[in-house]
């Protein structure tokens, strides 16, 4: 593997644990940052910094931009009280069953607008 991939992981996943550290300190604070699309801000940079193609990375702005609701999905399991009454797993699990039926959904309606 090469030395500017490993500094990409080595960024982005300090990223994610600096969040999973906060979220112990101030879980709201954490929460609001991990809802930022920090994911989309580091991938789109770094995949068209390291392809520099920008039809593909328009694309890739597109898809993210449409899987973000899509995502959303996941998270229903946790508002659904009957569901959620399960523990935390169950929701947990259900909510990436949804996603993969939500996986399903965004590649159509990509398809569909290409």
């Amino acid at each position: 593997m090469e030395l500017m991939t490993l500094a990409k992981i080595a960024f982005t996943a300090s990223v994610i644990v600096f969040a999973c550290w906060l979220s112990q300190k101030k879980p709201e604070l954490a929460g609001f940052i991990i809802a930022l699309p920090l994911a989309s801000l580091l991938a789109l940079a770094l995949a068209h910094f390291q392809h520099g193609d920008v039809e593909k990375s328009i694309t890739f702005g597109k898809s993210i931009l449409l899987a973000v609701p899509v995502s959303y999905l996941f998270f229903l399991p946790f508002f659904i009280p009957k569901l959620a009454s399960f523990g935390f797993w169950a929701a947990y699990g259900i909510g990436l069953s949804l996603l993969v039926v939500g996986f399903f959904v965004h590649q159509a309606i990509l398809n569909w607008l290409s």
